[in-house]
């Protein structure tokens, strides 16, 4: 089953459980879905609908983050919970330790030295973990090595 049916089984399946939370995400998730569709004038692949649903998670982080800042830490919860629906669609992320792993690798493979080649690390980076990983964690975590190797 692909992961565009998937989502519609179970949006079905939450509609009948009348699970409001779940089907408010799954209506979200599919609208962008579709939006991308209609950008491209095609329909999506699986690593395309990965990119949406990854897309999604990280603007659900940034809205818990500015909520909790204005202090609507219920919101924040409330955004939190939706980004936890969205995870289950995606591939077992990968944990600080192996992200970090993954970086040493490609800041040797291609002999980066400083933050000016954090482009070329992320480049390489986000083709390897892409959907595994938030580009803002690789990112943190690869300044952090390349400012750490001075």
């Amino acid at each position: 089953m692909s992961l565009n049916q998937q989502i519609t089984e179970d949006l079905k399946n939450a509609l009948k459980q009348k699970d409001n939370i779940r089907v408010s995400c799954l209506r979200m998730l599919k609208a962008a879905v579709k939006n991308m569709q209609v950008e491209k004038r095609r329909e999506l692949n699986e690593e395309e609908i990965l990119s949406v649903i990854s897309s999604l998670i990280r603007k659900g982080h940034e809205a818990a983050e500015e909520f909790r800042k204005g202090g609507r830490e219920e919101l924040a919860k409330k955004e939190e919970k939706e980004t936890g629906i969205f995870y289950a669609y995606m591939p077992q992320q990968l944990t600080e330790t192996e992200i970090e792993e993954t970086l040493s690798e490609i800041i040797s493979e291609i002999s980066a030295k400083t933050l000016k080649d954090l482009g070329k690390v992320m480049n390489e980076a986000m083709a390897r973990m892409s959907g595994k990983a938030q580009g803002k964690e690789i990112s943190l975590i690869a300044k952090k090595l390349l400012t750490a190797d001075k």
